[in-house]
């Protein structure tokens, strides 16, 4: 739409005052939209109100959002001041992929969310609304996975580049499931080892077999899109083998490096260490993980312990209610 993108990103304490508790820390979010390939440059604390005096302030020509409504906490459009003014554009949004369908997914955590459509009435929209809102919030249940990527959409995410001669190729693999900012610090530190960063991302029956019957949360293409996202990476293997054989060192590209985290990596379907040809080879490195806090389990948990908190919250007002309905009966 444009030539240089701003984005504005809103402050836990905005985001909870109209919306609801944020999955992620705003330090976190901060640095996610920093590494999205195309956003030029980030506003933290942006305002909920997206005032003709901020567009001005980052000489902004408009302002974009998604076709679904968003409103402060009385009811206020937060883009009615640049609509007036005509300077608001809108896109249509990503059918599917909301915070509130991966919070639905990680509160149901079904074995097979991510082979085929499910739906669990026990869980609604309604339910979900304490972490984010959306326009599914009308729905009845929460569907699972419903993104259907097409090639057109791989290839709008994919830069279609090739390594230079003599460019030193790193090779990391992994499930990225729930991309988040561990991922993105990894796969920068990754792409300083050398010039051209190949990523494989594991098919979901792999994961499923080697981690277990809740992962992964997301479906192979929404990861892959993540991954393909990042301004790190340059090239992304779809379905990559657990295992790290000679096709992926040689097939694709001559890879230089394979990379991994200095945590322990889960043994593949026949017991073997996935990075035994390359450690054989002399071309495996370890990188510092960048956070023992941040990890997909991680963020997981902090969708358990906001539901936790919210149903506490809610029993204490059923209480309460209670108590005052026995009260005026009494009177």
């Amino acid at each position: 739409m444009g030539d240089y993108l701003v984005v504005g990103v809103h402050s836990d304490a905005e985001i909870e005052k109209h919306k609801g508790p944020t999955v992620m820390k705003e330090d976190e979010r901060y640095t996610a939209v920093a590494a999205c390939k195309w956003v030029d440059h980030v506003v933290p604390n942006a305002p909920y109100f997206t005032s003709l005096e901020v567009m001005d302030s980052y000489a902004c020509d408009f302002c974009v959002h998604g076709d679904d409504i968003t409103t402060l906490c009385d009811g206020t459009d937060c883009y009615q001041a640049v609509k007036d003014a005509g300077r608001y554009r809108e896109c249509k949004r990503t059918q599917g992929i909301s915070t509130t369908e991966l919070v639905g997914r990680m509160l149901l955590m079904t074995r097979d969310h991510h082979k085929r459509k499910s739906s669990i009435a026990s869980v609604n929209n309604e339910d979900l609304s304490t972490f984010s809102s959306s326009p599914s919030k009308q729905s009845p249940e929460t569907k699972i996975s419903h993104f259907l990527p097409t090639s057109r959409k791989i290839v709008q995410f994919s830069e279609g580049k090739e390594p230079n001669p003599g460019d030193k190729v790193i090779y990391v693999d992994g499930t990225f499931d729930l991309f988040h900012v561990g991922h993105i610090e990894f796969l920068k530190r990754a792409k300083a080892l050398g010039d051209y960063l190949l990523v494989g991302v594991h098919d979901d029956q792999t994961v499923n077999a080697i981690k277990g019957s809740n992962y992964p949360l997301m479906n192979l293409h929404e990861r892959v899109l993540s991954v393909l996202a990042c301004r790190y990476v340059d090239e992304v293997i779809i379905g990559a083998p657990y295992s790290v054989d000679n096709n992926v060192l040689s097939k694709v590209y001559k890879v230089d490096v394979v990379a991994h985290g200095n945590t322990p990596s889960l043994p593949d379907i026949t017991n073997k260490d996935p990075y035994e040809i390359p450690k054989e080879k002399g071309i495996y490195v370890e990188i510092e993980n960048p956070s023992a806090e941040l990890t997909t389990a991680g963020i997981i948990n902090r969708i358990i312990k906001h539901r936790i908190r919210y149903e506490e919250r809610q029993a204490r007002k059923n209480e309460k209610s209670k108590l005052e309905e026995e009260k005026l009966k009494q009177n």
